[in-house]
């Protein structure tokens, strides 16, 4: 299967490299310009539960806007496992929307293209300031030394869910703080077709946010500092080993989520089948599935030994969606306005309370809604203990090969095979061959 967020094929992306201006933009039809901006087109992401859904909480944020600025914003909510090629599309064709919601791992990869507006100095100035937004947001935005490609707009981390009630029943008092512990609480749950961890296996994205925290904990970047591949350094193997061990050594994660790729871990942690999941904001999907929030807590993603933030030990990957603007629009103007209405205090507040995320503009931060017990652990790990994944121009092929090794790894997990040091290794080095091919 594959990743719902990464399967476009990279040669577009690296096709696009050196392409400068050729985004989307408004088109003649009820445009306006940067004097008389009338209409913006805007591409979000599927936040929400449905896309339905999602119109639903936009549409009345935009008509404020409309009121606001007299500017119209035509709304798409596009699903994610569409959005990336859709937008790989629009940077060739030209035909694209104003404004667009990216996941923030593709920062990179997109600012290479060209296709988006560069938000240095003067652009931030427009919207605010750089400093009202939290530093390890802004650091997902694009490449190290180069002005950002987007600006944030939801926030992200994982964070440890566990089921109260199968934890008591285990005699387990509280949540694992290492992954020592978690394994050896595992080992008491996961007995008479209960198990103690879910997992998405054969979702590639996820598996690569979990093996890079996992790498950073060994002391691996999965990149070195000129952004080539050393997916086979001692730390890399170690992490997707550690990883993929919980099913195949350790016994904790069920044979069956090898497949998983659709959120089915969360449908068992529901429904009494799995004690523990490693997830973003998790809350308002829980709800759904008819759980109450006394049913289950919330807790940092386990380390090595110590405390999260400390030492090499990094506990999540700065999850969260970037809005870009596409650099040939013909409402500069008007594009950035709707930027810093996104942004602003008030709609940070709401949008992210709505969606159980969390603001990286600080203001919006200190807002009490997000000191709630399961807001406050993503919130904390989002300042003290979360890394962006590597921002490279080939992240979206890191997803994609390296996702699909972890993949191929769960499978032979699930069948029996033995997961060895060296094992792993030949499915990274296969990874980095595909890499640099």
């Amino acid at each position: 299967m594959r990743t719902i967020r990464a399967a476009a094929a990279v040669t577009v992306v690296t096709a696009l490299a050196a392409v400068t201006g050729c985004g989307g933009g408004t088109s003649s039809d009820g445009g306006g310009s940067n004097e008389s901006p009338k209409t913006l087109t805007y591409w979000a992401s599927n936040q929400g539960p449905s896309i339905e859904a999602d119109k639903k909480i936009l549409t009345p944020e935009l008509k404020k806007f409309e009121k606001q600025t007299g500017i119209k914003v035509k709304l798409e909510v596009i699903p994610w496992s569409d959005l990336l090629n859709r937008i790989l599309a629009a940077t060739t064709s030209g035909q694209g929307p104003d404004v667009l919601n990216i996941g923030n791992t593709w920062s990179a990869s997109l600012q290479a293209t060209g296709a988006l507006l560069p938000w240095d100095q003067k652009n931030f100035d427009a919207i605010g300031g750089r400093d009202r937004f939290v530093d390890s947001a802004v650091a997902s935005a694009g490449a190290e030394g180069k002005d950002p490609a987007a600006v944030p707009l939801y926030s992200l981390a994982y964070a440890l869910y566990y089921n109260k009630q199968m934890f008591a029943d285990a005699g387990i008092t509280q949540p694992p703080a290492t992954w020592d512990q978690l394994v050896a609480d595992g080992k008491k749950i996961s007995k008479n077709g209960k198990w103690a961890l879910g997992a998405e296996g054969g979702n590639l994205a996820n598996n690569i946010h979990q093996v890079f925290v996992l790498g950073k904990q060994h002391g691996a970047d999965f990149f070195d500092s000129a952004g080539k591949p050393t997916f086979t350094s001692a730390g890399a193997v170690a992490a997707v080993k550690q990883y993929v061990h919980f099913m195949a050594k350790d016994k904790i994660v069920a044979p069956g989520n090898a497949e998983y790729a659709q959120n089915q871990s969360l449908q068992d942690f529901a429904n009494g089948r799995t004690a523990m999941v490693l997830w973003q904001a998790a809350a308002s999907t829980f709800a759904a599935q008819g759980m109450k929030p006394a049913d289950w807590g919330v807790a940092p993603v386990p380390v090595p030994a110590g405390a999260p933030g400390t030492g090499q030990n990094t506990n999540s990957m700065v999850a969260g969606i970037n809005m870009a603007v596409f650099k040939n629009t013909r409402n500069s103007d008007g594009a950035k306005e709707f930027v810093k209405f996104m942004t602003s205090d008030a709609e940070q507040k709401l949008l992210n309370k709505t969606y159980g995320s969390i603001p990286p503009v600080k203001a919006a931060q200190q807002d009490p809604a997000f000191s709630a017990p399961d807001l406050k652990v993503l919130r904390d790990t989002l300042a003290t203990s979360a890394a962006p994944l590597p921002q490279v121009p080939t992240e979206s092929q890191f997803e994609t090969t390296v996702g699909t090794a972890v993949k191929d790894l769960w499978a032979d997990a699930a069948a029996g095979r033995p997961v060895t040091t060296e094992s792993v290794r030949a499915h990274l080095a296969k990874a980095q061959q595909l890499m640099q091919q």
